[in-house]
Order: structure tokens, then sequence, then C-alpha cells
């Protein structure tokens, strides 16, 4: 029973009622707490610290390039956001003295109606549920700001994403013009 008299937490979103750009609390199928929020420009340190703990794989898949780090101008590009149309999120334990242990963008096309989603975790952080948990929320704000299709591009390699976007109701297409990626949109009814 919960004693601050919100409501629990739920299983996969987890969210409770937030005011729109605040921290939201998620639960993962497996217990495991997180706090998500949107990035500031104060925190380039900590999203850099960030990268620098992400797999070179999961550098390659993320950019979907042969990145070895993520440089000043690509941080730039992540915190200096309008949070309307695109929108970054930093992920971190519930603990105040967390690091970043996933971060997200979403990024809306001009009408508003398809909206792309990319995700990296940290590797010691893999196995939790989180990208499972977060990509429910992102899908769940998406589809709350009127988002009418969302995607996310992979390489082909990286199966672990795709499979886990299949289960959550992504459809697989060929992008046009390059064999090593997919393109999985879900489209909300």
């Amino acid at each position: 029973m919960s004693t601050d008299h919100q409501p629990p937490a739920r299983y996969g979103t987890g969210q409770r009622d937030a005011p729109e750009g605040s921290a939201v609390e998620l639960v993962t199928r497996i217990g495991f707490r997180l706090r998500v929020r949107p990035v500031t420009a104060e925190d380039e340190p900590a999203l850099a610290n960030f990268f620098h703990q992400v797999t070179p794989d999961d550098l390659r898949f993320r950019f979907l390039t042969g990145v070895n780090q993520v440089n000043h101008s690509r941080l730039v590009d992540m915190i200096r956001v309008d949070q309307e149309r695109t929108e970054s999120f930093l992920v971190t334990t519930t603990d105040p003295d967390s690091p970043v242990i996933a971060a997200a963008m979403l990024a809306a096309d001009e009408s508003g109606e398809r909206a792309e989603v990319a995700i990296s975790i940290r590797g010691d952080h893999k196995g939790r549920g989180i990208g499972w948990t977060l990509l429910d929320h992102l899908a769940n704000h998406a589809q709350a700001k009127g988002i009418k299709v969302l995607e996310s591009i992979e390489s082909r390699e990286n199966r672990q994403a795709i499979a886990l976007e299949r289960e959550m109701g992504f459809v697989t297409e060929p992008v046009e013009g390059d064999s090593t990626l997919v393109v999985l949109r879900r489209s909300f009814a």
C-alpha cells in the first residue's frame, strides 16, 4: 500500500501523475525503480559521462555509425532541444546521487503526427527491464501528445532492440536503399 496518497506505480509504465516536464518514477517488470526526467542545459557533463559508459556496439546502434565517443557538438544537440517537438530524457535510479543509466530522445515531425524514438542504456544496467519500461513510457507519452506513429530505426544487428520493439507491437519494415537497417513502426489507434 502506498503511503504518499498517490496511486502505486504500475509495472511497465509505472508512471505516477506528474506535471509536464517534471520527473516521473517508473518500475520495471522485475521491480527495478527508475527516475526519468527531461534533460537540462546543465546535464552535458552527466550525459558525456553516461556515453563513456555505453559499449561501442551500443554507441554504433544508437547513432547508426561507427562513433567511438560522443563529441561535444552531438551532446549539445541532445541537450539543446525544444522539449516540445524534440524531447530528450535522462534516466537514473531513484537514488539522488545516481549517475545517468539511460538516455532517450523523442523527435516528432513538423505535423506532430509521427515521431522517432532512440534509447541508450549502460551495459551494466541491461537485463533489468529498463529498455522495455522506458520505451513503454515514451510510447504513452507520444500518444498523449497526439503522435499517431512511433518509429525506431535499428541496425539489423541490434536483434535485442528489434525483439523488444516487436514484443511491444512495432512492425518491422526494410529501409529503402539501406539493407543494414530496418524501421520499426507502431501506430496508435
